[in-house]
């Protein structure tokens, strides 16, 4: 049972891993007339979190080079399912774009219905950025690191509850992904986004989540909260201080969040390939990478085939962990 876990929660690791040397490079000219009018960028989160802030940037690189506006169109709720059903729907010509990440790859595993499919509805054009959970904890857990609060945590059954971003999110599997792997059992207290889960955390009412750098960093530097690991397999530039879940005790654990842009099915190849080529110079730029490594992102700018390989191997990999938890909402 547990070494096929570690086979499932390794898939993502191993393909971000081989993300360069498996893609393809792709025409950076293309003559297709695009776009010839302004362009709607969706974004399936509220205005001011670290989504936003990479699409506003990105949006706003690719107004300048385009000479036409690119709108964001926030569309939150329904762990990002809203945003995808109208992104699906949009007409297939480049002019409406998708930040599609992680929750599109959990819904249909955690929903009984779901008016989209992640595969077939969307063309990929390239991942964004990825970001690691830090594993955090209010100071008054005795532990400063994961062996210790795995221990801690068994040795006083049913005392110790964790706070999630909503039932089914990203933070909730993350958690139930550490519960499998270790066999500790925690209350989970689901929340109506981030900053409601933090408030209870910072107040000690629960006493451990996972959360992004973005939210959790300006308290664990103050010492409000205490940051013990990181979730991916690799620890990362923006926390290099921290150790991984993986190397603390949990060896295969491995996950993050995550943002990429795909477009509806059906847009002809040659506008995806300047989709690609565009925004993937865009996240050179050394503005764009210091203002985006600012809110915990690591930039990929992947090639659109190893995002739709990307996706189908987190569409599996949380299916598999959904079947293991009880992390269904409907």
């Amino acid at each position: 049972m547990v070494k096929a876990l570690y086979a499932i929660y390794g898939l993502s690791a191993a393909v971000l891993m081989n993300s360069t040397v498996a893609a393809q490079s792709i025409p950076a000219n293309v003559a297709a007339p695009f776009p010839n009018r302004p362009v709607r960028f969706i974004v399936p989160f509220p205005p001011g979190g670290g989504a936003d802030v990479i699409g506003r940037v990105l949006s706003q690189k690719l107004t300048e080079k385009w000479g036409q506006q690119v709108v964001i169109d926030n569309r939150a709720g329904a762990g990002g399912n809203i945003a995808a059903e109208l992104a699906a729907a949009a007409p297939p010509d480049g002019h409406t774009i998708f930040q599609f990440n992680i929750a599109n790859t959990i819904s249909p595993s955690v929903y009984k219905k779901i008016n989209f499919d992640p595969v077939k509805d969307f063309s990929a054009v390239t991942l964004l950025a990825s970001s690691p959970f830090i594993l955090v904890t209010h100071p008054s857990v005795k532990a400063t690191t994961v062996q210790e609060l795995v221990a801690l945590v068994k040795s006083q059954p049913g005392k110790f509850s964790y706070s999630s971003s909503g039932n089914g999110g990203p933070s909730h599997l993350a958690t139930e992904m550490l519960k499998t792997m270790t066999g500790i059992q925690l209350t989970h207290v689901p929340y109506k986004g981030v900053a409601l889960a933090m408030n209870d955390l910072l107040a000690g009412q629960v006493q451990i989540t996972f959360t992004v750098p973005g939210s959790g960093l300006p308290h664990i530097k103050t010492g409000r909260l205490r940051g013990l690991a990181v979730t991916t397999a690799k620890r990362s530039a923006i926390v290099p201080d921290l150790p991984t879940i993986a190397e603390s005790g949990v060896p295969g654990y491995d996950t993050s969040t995550w943002y990429a842009v795909v477009v509806p099915a059906g847009t002809p190849r040659a506008v995806i390939s300047k989709l690609h080529a565009d925004m993937t110079q865009a996240l050179q730029l050394p503005d764009v990478r210091e203002r985006l490594m600012g809110v915990g992102a690591d930039l990929v700018g992947s090639t659109p085939d190893y995002l739709a390989e990307f996706i189908k191997t987190e569409l599996a990999k949380w299916s598999r962990l959904v079947k293991f938890s009880e992390a269904r909402i409907d």
